[in-house]
């Protein structure tokens, strides 16, 4: 494939979502793994939103570690929860790429059953997702006077807008 046609690809379907920018800049490094394949680019964008995750839960656990936003009396177990939430929603995350693998990994045999089970089981999992970020942020807001409540509430939504990305382009997936 010539670089133009994926560009032109990725355009393309990063169009369907919210969050068309940050698709597009977060997605084209990886073109030559998803080419013009749109299973291997949700998976590409399903990976990417799990590591996202990953790296979040292991941030906002450094902070439950350090004694929580610096606050008296802080909210320790607003921390702990988003710390659970953000830990389920990379579990989630990455169970829904492992769905979007096999229907790469079948390629052609999959059937249409099968295609519809995967992606219903993956839009599932990805909106638990962004549900569970979305409740972390909610609890970190009216903590947000200090840098680490805002660090966190920024990531979180980094993390919800790249989850939102990765469900538009499941959502976009032949059926």
């Amino acid at each position: 494939m010539a670089p133009q046609s994926v560009a032109a690809f990725l355009r393309t379907r990063c169009a369907t979502t919210l969050y068309r920018v940050t698709c597009y800049n977060t997605l084209i490094p990886y073109g030559c793994v998803f080419h013009t394949n749109p299973v291997r680019l949700a998976r590409a964008a399903v990976d990417l939103n799990a590591a996202q995750l990953r790296a979040l839960s292991t941030r906002v656990k450094e902070v439950v570690a350090r004694g929580g936003m610096g606050q008296p009396g802080g909210p320790a177990y607003v921390l702990r929860d988003c710390a659970g939430t953000v830990s389920s929603a990379a579990g989630l995350a990455r169970k829904s790429g492992d769905e979007i693998g096999k229907l790469d990994a079948a390629g052609s045999n999959a059937t249409v059953t099968q295609v519809r089970w995967a992606i219903s089981n993956a839009q599932t999992w990805l909106s638990a997702a962004m549900a569970n970020e979305a409740t972390c942020t909610e609890e970190l807001a009216p903590w947000g006077g200090g840098a680490a409540a805002k660090e966190l509430v920024a990531g979180t939504v980094i993390a919800m807008q790249s989850t939102s990305v990765a469900l538009a382009l499941v959502n976009g997936m032949p059926r």
